[in-house]
């Protein structure tokens, strides 16, 4: 007979196997996942209906925080929910899921920065022509590139993880 070689899920061990550790690690995790939400959500929702922020530096750091926003979702709920379950599995097709997930929008938040650095280094060597070379067109432009680098980024991560 041959052995079935395929695995359909993962036992997750956490952090610790302490119970009380365990309830310390759900408490502080849960308040830092939901100080990152509503940090984020609040600097999403004031620049969205702010006119006054409408710089590209604004609209840069509105998907800086849209994609960590995004990243802390796809991670902290899985791991503050398993903190206290006494069942901790995940299924093949949630973990590649979660890597899949981790890898966008943890590439998105460095290309996001990149671009960051980018308009701010235009801004200061050369201020006069700032407004021609950073128009909103072109930070669209720029983010949607960003996006279609951290999906390729991405694929090509998940394509890498499936051959092992």
């Amino acid at each position: 007979m041959q052995q079935n070689k395929s695995v359909t899920e993962f036992v997750l061990l956490g952090l610790t196997q302490d119970p009380m550790r365990q309830k310390m690690v759900f408490i502080i995790f849960l308040i830092f996942y939901t100080g990152t939400l509503v940090g984020n959500s609040l600097i999403i929702v004031t620049i969205k209906f702010s006119r006054a922020l409408g710089s590209p530096m604004y609209f840069f750091l509105f998907y800086l925080s849209f994609a960590d926003t995004c990243f802390s979702t796809s991670t902290a709920p899985r791991l503050i929910g398993d903190a206290l379950s006494a069942k901790k599995i995940i299924s093949y097709n949630e973990c590649m899921m979660q890597v899949f997930t981790m890898h966008l929008f943890g590439c998105m938040q460095i290309f996001v920065l990149i671009l960051m650095a980018v308009d701010r280094y235009v801004a200061i060597c050369k201020p006069l022509r700032y407004p021609t070379i950073m128009k909103r067109q072109v930070c669209l432009i720029l983010i949607i590139l960003a996006w279609i680098g951290s999906f390729i980024h991405s694929i090509a991560q998940i394509a890498l993880a499936l051959k092992l």
